[in-house]
């Protein structure tokens, strides 16, 4: 019996949507409900459309992927999110799996494996592409090999915090910051000041290089 499947597409890039949105609509009983050009437009119509599957890009204007993940999943626990990136990294998918995806595809093995992720989750069972399978299974193994501990290693940052990040990143004003926010031009800009503190960094210029280095925005 088929399962039907309704899968919301996000990503930045209006071919990238289209192809998706032909692939997933040639097959019987998935239908796209709805397509998404940024992060925080990928939250809104997930918590409006409630698809089955969301299939996520990680680097998202506005608000990136991995944030928009955590906002998806914290509301919306029984819909599945499949990451679809150009970035692998042991460090990033447990960061992805921490945000509460269960898919971590990459988009040069997409072509042949996007119908399997997809099919996957919508049975509720995860999906990973050998070369991640591996990278989890040796992170596992030799937990000693990841480890990023130290005195002087950085202190993560709050889901918010990456928010900041990267819309400090990406040329937004402390007024800007506050109206997405919901916060106070104040607020933001303690935020602001705050995050400097914490990364140990003292210009705009900076602030780019780490959210690119972090996958935060695109380069």
């Amino acid at each position: 019996m088929i399962k039907p499947l309704r899968i919301l597409v996000a990503d930045d890039h209006e071919l990238v949507r289209k192809g998706l949105r032909s692939v997933f609509q040639s097959r019987e009983g998935w239908t796209v409900c709805g397509e998404a050009a940024t992060g925080r437009e990928a939250v809104e119509q997930a918590l409006t459309l409630k698809p089955n599957v969301v299939v996520m890009d990680l680097t998202m204007p506005e608000l990136n992927g991995l944030e928009a993940t955590r906002q998806i999943h914290a509301k919306l626990p029984d819909t599945e999110i499949l990451i679809l990136t150009m970035h692998h990294s042991e460090q990033l998918i447990h960061e992805v799996l921490a945000a509460g995806a269960r898919g971590y595809l990459l988009k040069t093995d997409a072509g042949h494996a996007v119908i399997d992720a997809v099919e996957s989750l919508g049975r509720h069972q995860p999906f990973f592409t050998a070369g991640v399978s591996n990278l989890l299974l040796t992170s596992y193994l030799h937990p000693e090999r990841s480890a990023n501990g130290g005195a002087h290693a950085p202190q993560p940052l709050t889901p918010r915090e990456r928010e900041v990040v990267q819309m400090i990143a990406e040329g937004k004003s402390s007024k800007d910051v506050a109206s997405a926010l919901g916060i106070s031009e104040g607020t933001a800009e303690t935020h602001r000041t705050n995050l400097m503190r914490k990364l140990d960094i003292h210009s705009v210029s900076e602030i780019v290089r780490y959210a690119i280095r972090n996958n935060i925005i695109a380069p």
